[in-house]
């Protein structure tokens, strides 16, 4: 019945969640909380808030979800058959609670909570894909939008004739990198090309990076010896008091050859605060690619932008979408290129957490 399978599904992420475990990070918190000296800092007391009530979320929803389980069981069993169907309603509201639960364990990664860093560069196609990164970037925007999360425009360069050379943004909300990780890796998109005047089929590709916002108290220490700072003219759209003063800031970490450019405001002084920013969380995760060597093999190793290295193909002119490591297909790629991510997103999550098989090789179009 299913009642039984709501059940055993919720004994299922028991384990994932480690709920007693939780249970006692949660009490260590609250009496964080209760400590006055906690919030002569601001900035701890603030993380040390939304820890417990994301802990809180998810010990209050498992615990309320298996005492509604427990007395739906008794209900059902004092019921007549015919009577049962009564409780169809609480039995699909516990489902949809159940969802959520199981959404929480792909979540269980470190830093999916954080702000996620964004950045989205053409690979092979010329003018084709510099069009298709610009989609892409519009893409994630809508996707944010829709999340109700925050963009930040960090670096935007032009294409040398349409769409973009480079995009970087900063995605502001609860979960952005958990939700936007499984999008890293090569976009391939195959349509009609509005820019051959004959209609002829193109491919174009794209690279998306995504990489968590590092906080403030990971220690990445950048010295003044090892970095260049440049000042330079803004370019690109932005309006004539952006683009005339010189309010651009890139900056070059000598030792890795790291730059980060920013020109997202026209103070100099806060491009320089966030591109400072940004390198931080660039060295961080090459820090953790270091000491994790074996990510080389992983899914999440560093591809080329081109063909047979692709995670996802938008077929328009067959109108579909496929992710390749997963094998959701979707039929409607116009709601998929405004922003409506979730189900390939939470495969994809599912993918990375070793829960869903691989799909097949990608098929030639």
């Amino acid at each position: 019945m299913d009642l039984e399978r709501l059940t055993q599904r919720l004994e299922g992420l028991r384990g994932y969640l480690d709920i007693p475990q939780k249970e006692t990070r949660l009490k260590e918190l609250e009496r964080r909380l209760e400590d006055p000296s906690l919030w002569n800092d601001p900035e701890a007391a603030r993380k040390v808030s939304q820890e417990a009530a994301r802990l809180r979320r998810t010990v209050d929803t498992f615990r309320s979800l298996e005492s509604d389980l427990q007395g739906l069981l008794e209900l059902w069993e004092e019921l007549p058959a015919e009577e049962r169907e009564e409780l169809r309603p609480e039995l699909e509201e516990a489902a949809k609670k159940l969802d959520e639960l199981y959404h929480q364990t792909l979540l269980n990664f470190p830093h999916a909570e954080k702000n996620a860093i964004l950045t989205i560069q053409p690979g092979a196609g010329g003018t084709e894909a510099c069009d298709w990164a610009e989609m892409l970037l519009r893409m994630y925007t809508r996707f944010a939008e829709r999340q109700g999360f925050q963009v930040e425009v960090v670096d935007l360069t032009p294409g040398p004739e349409a769409g973009i050379d480079y995009a970087q943004i900063l995605v502001k909300g609860e979960n952005a990198y958990g939700l936007l990780s499984p999008e890293a890796g090569v976009h391939r998109l195959v349509r009609p090309s509005p820019f051959d005047a004959s209609g002829r089929r193109h491919t174009s590709f794209a690279g998306v990076e995504v990489i968590p916002e590092v906080d403030e108290e990971v220690e990445v220490v950048l010295k003044p010896e090892e970095l260049r700072i440049d000042v330079m003219r803004a370019s690109g759209p932005g309006g004539q008091g952006v683009n005339t003063t010189d309010s651009a800031v890139r900056v070059v970490h000598l030792p890795t050859g790291i730059t980060v450019t920013c020109q997202t405001t026209r103070s100099q002084i806060k491009n320089k605060e966030l591109a400072l920013k940004i390198l931080k969380a660039r060295l961080y995760e090459l820090e953790r690619k270091k000491r994790e060597e074996e990510l080389k093999a992983l899914r999440g190793e560093v591809r080329p932008i081109e063909w047979g290295s692709q995670i996802r193909s938008y077929v328009l002119d067959k109108n579909y979408v496929k992710d390749h490591r997963t094998g959701l297909m979707r039929h409607d790629p116009e709601n998929v290129l405004d922003g409506d991510l979730m189900d390939l997103i939470w495969a994809g999550l599912e993918w990375k957490a070793g829960r869903r098989q691989g799909a097949e090789e990608v098929e030639a179009e």
